[in-house]
């Protein structure tokens, strides 16, 4: 099977696509390259705006994986007009030309911050949809955009990502459980601005196993999808990874809970992807800080511009 990544020199890409071809799978790439290329060097990465995209280019794949566009909310409160833009046309554009060209199954990254505020409930991929931010907006438009193609022999599939963290080759540390192990291990303490407020946590490793069992499932399959390893409240997540990395380290760790208003706060069932997709999470939050400090020495400055996405997008901003 040969598949495209879209956005596949990501945070999430940059570990996806060889897990792919460990699998046997022949992927390509087509990616701006805003935060480098972290991917093997036997792989084809052809650096390029997906908009300028054509049947033709599409029509030797059998499936297609997107995950481009603005990943997080200060991208898209720093640019709503290119959040938009990336977040919510572009899906739907790369779909249409992608189902044009004969492409079987198309894959979208979603993600489950189109839920909003969910009042302490356990939402379902059924429930009600009320994020106010541009980001879960523009999530929720290429969501949108890209399931209403699919027909018999379109199968669109999109994945609701919970908060996706742990290791990866293009390395991310402005993501819950990655920002609070960086700072406990260079600042030796941790602060958590809001510890009642529920999230949905995805280990890296689970969130490859999901898009496996993704381009594996039946093409009759079609929907959205809920995918997390569990939910957590901020509190808990912040006390595990002070507990971990004191056993790691042997060191102690401040905490700091500042009780900030955030009206972000979404927990999710998974019981459908468990079902129809065969998904099922290995990992927890205790995993994820294993993992980190297993690859410590692979971070050197914990600071660099290019392990936090709004720095990095603000740089280009600027060219």
């Amino acid at each position: 099977m040969k598949i495209l990544a879209a956005g596949g020199a990501g945070y999430i890409g940059s570990y996806l696509v060889p897990v792919l071809i460990e699998h046997g799978y022949d992927v390509d790439v087509v990616d701006l390259l805003w935060f480098g290329n972290y991917l093997p060097k036997d792989v084809k990465v052809v650096k390029k705006d997906l908009f300028t995209c054509k049947e033709k280019d599409l029509q030797q794949y059998d499936q297609v994986i997107f995950m481009a566009g603005l990943s997080n909310d200060p991208m898209a409160e720093f640019d709503p007009a290119k959040n938009f833009v990336f977040n919510g046309a572009l899906p739907s554009y790369v779909a249409f030309i992608a189902k044009k060209s004969g492409v079987k199954r198309f894959v979208y990254a979603s993600s489950c911050s189109v839920y909003g505020y969910t009042v302490n409930e356990l939402y379902d991929e059924d429930s009600a949809v009320t994020c106010g931010y541009p980001y879960g907006i523009s999530k929720l438009q290429g969501e949108r955009g890209v399931m209403q193609l699919h027909d018999d022999n379109f199968s669109v599939i999109a994945l609701r990502q919970g908060t996706v963290c742990g290791f990866s080759p293009r390395m991310r540390m402005d993501l819950i459980v990655n920002t609070m192990f960086k700072c406990a291990i260079t600042e030796k303490k941790i602060t958590v601005d809001n510890p009642s407020i529920w999230r949905p946590i995805l280990d890296i490793r689970d969130a490859a196993n999901a898009y496996l069992r993704t381009i594996q499932a039946n093409y009759s399959l079609n929907g959205v999808y809920n995918i997390a390893s569990g939910n957590y409240t901020v509190g808990q997540v912040g006390d595990m990874v002070k507990s971990e990395i004191e056993k790691l380290t042997g060191e102690k760790i401040g905490i700091t809970i500042n009780n900030k208003e955030d009206f972000r706060n979404y927990k999710v069932a998974i019981d459908r992807a468990k079902t129809y997709l065969g998904f099922q999470p290995q990992y927890a939050v205790k995993d994820i800080i294993k993992d980190l400090y297993e690859h410590k020495d692979c971070f050197g400055d914990y600071n660099k511009d290019e392990y936090y996405n709004i720095r990095t997008f603000k740089k280009i901003d600027k060219q």
